[in-house]
């Protein structure tokens, strides 16, 4: 079954949402162009913006949401380095009924308004898949929520950059045209273009690669 990922409205202080379908309903990727355009560095959220909630459990609230210094250090590489910063999520919470669409939006605005009142930095959009397994065709390793982003927002997919600490973030990386790397992967093999142990070296392979 096809379904559609919500990306979250630029300014929206209401808790909406609404839906962008990548190629599904034919629309004109210029119509979704906004004033951004270029390069991005894409990010998984839960490891790699907040800390992980462990495996197979989920951040049900802002309470529970820890931003991740080092990922403020990497913010800051990508952003004076021209670069745009998108999150892509996977959140099946949703889907399971453990969390709503509205309070998971209303986690994303909160991430948004401490990092520009508090760090003076800014991400360009957040896309979250609310879907479970095998119900649309946004949820990672599908590239669905990269190229709803690039149609959106004009940037250039093989000029940008995959982040995540799976291998299903690096699929999606792939899949979407864009380098990736690994963070903290476990796995011995990895078809992510580099890989650092932690968070706290990420910074400097930005420095050298962007």
């Amino acid at each position: 079954m096809r379904a559609t990922l919500c990306v979250e409205k630029e300014g929206d202080q209401g808790g909406g949402s609404r839906s962008v379908s990548p190629c599904l309903r034919g629309e004109s990727p210029l119509a979704l162009v906004t004033s951004y355009a270029g390069r991005c560095v894409f990010f998984d959220r839960d490891g790699i913006v907040n800390a992980s909630p462990g495996a197979d459990r989920y951040v049900l609230c802002w309470e529970e949401f820890h931003l991740l210094p080092e990922f403020v250090e990497v913010l800051r590489v990508v952003r004076a380095h021209g670069y745009q910063a998108v999150i892509v999520t996977n959140q099946r919470a949703v889907a399971r009924g453990l969390v709503s669409a509205t309070e998971v939006e209303a986690m994303h605005r909160k991430l948004r308004d401490l990092l520009s009142q508090k760090y003076q930095l800014d991400i360009l959009d957040v896309a979250y898949c609310p879907h479970d397994v095998g119900e649309c065709d946004c949820r990672k390793p599908s590239p669905g929520m990269l190229k709803a982003m690039a149609a959106k927002h004009g940037l250039d997919l093989a000029a940008s950059w995959m982040v995540g600490d799976a291998e299903t973030d690096i699929e999606a990386g792939r899949r979407a045209g864009c380098r990736t790397i690994r963070v903290n992967g476990d796995e011995t093999v990895s078809k992510a273009d580099w890989r650092v142990a932690t968070m706290k070296d990420l910074p400097v392979l930005l420095e050298r690669v962007l």
